[in-house]
């Protein structure tokens, strides 16, 4: 997302790493990695990290943040969600159609059209890339290793609670009762994924086949 704010330590680098060596040990043509977390685990920090790793071992890999395909803008989100009820809050959220849209288009060479929010303006942007030339996606955000046909799915295995500080220093959202409400419920949408995982990052952040 435009706007987005990073927190890149020497541990998400290190960890990066790791998981390129699993990847390219293996690695097949349409190679699709997802990382899933909760919210201030390090989703889009690991992300960039990768992408980086992967570029320096000569391999063009394009990020794609799938909270840019929340079926609400974020400035509508909480009065969205407050009308559904907590219980709303999870996958079913995400436009998937459009996921996987993004998703096969990249596995065909071809030029997509995806969405970004810009988190100032609250606006969609359309991103136009030519996926004819990369190599990899990497695909981040609380649900994407929910996403079909993945050849690595990671998972960063950090709470909320954990994560307090991260989520107050990037500051997206107001920290209040409704606040921890939510993240109490993706909480526990996200843990449900965990058994899809074949890597995961433990809190100390290291990394651990499954």
């Amino acid at each position: 997302m435009l706007g987005d704010v990073l927190l890149i330590e020497e541990k998400h680098k290190q960890a990066a790493a790791r998981i390129a060596d699993h990847i390219l040990a293996d690695r097949q043509p349409g190679t699709i990695i997802a990382i899933s977390g909760e919210s201030g685990s390090g989703k889009s920090e690991l992300a960039h990290c990768l992408g980086r790793e992967l570029k320096d071992r000569g391999y063009v890999a394009k990020l794609v943040h799938s909270d840019n395909y929340y079926l609400t803008l974020p400035k509508d989100r909480n009065d969205w969600r407050q009308a559904h009820g907590a219980e709303a809050i999870g996958p079913g959220e995400y436009d998937w159609e459009r996921i996987h849209q993004t998703l096969e288009d990249f596995r065909r060479g071809r030029t997509a059209h995806m969405p970004c929010i810009d988190l100032i303006t609250g606006q969609v942007d359309i991103l136009t890339t030519d996926f004819s030339q990369t190599d990899m996606l990497v695909l981040d955000g609380l649900y994407a290793i929910a996403a079909k046909n993945l050849y690595f799915r990671v998972f960063i295995d950090l709470t909320y609670h954990e994560t307090k500080k991260a989520q107050l220093v990037r500051g997206k959202e107001k920290v209040d009762d409704w606040r921890m409400t939510v993240l109490e419920h993706e909480h526990l949408a996200v843990r449900a994924l965990k058994e899809k995982a074949d890597l995961v990052v433990t809190g100390p952040y290291e990394v651990i086949a499954v």
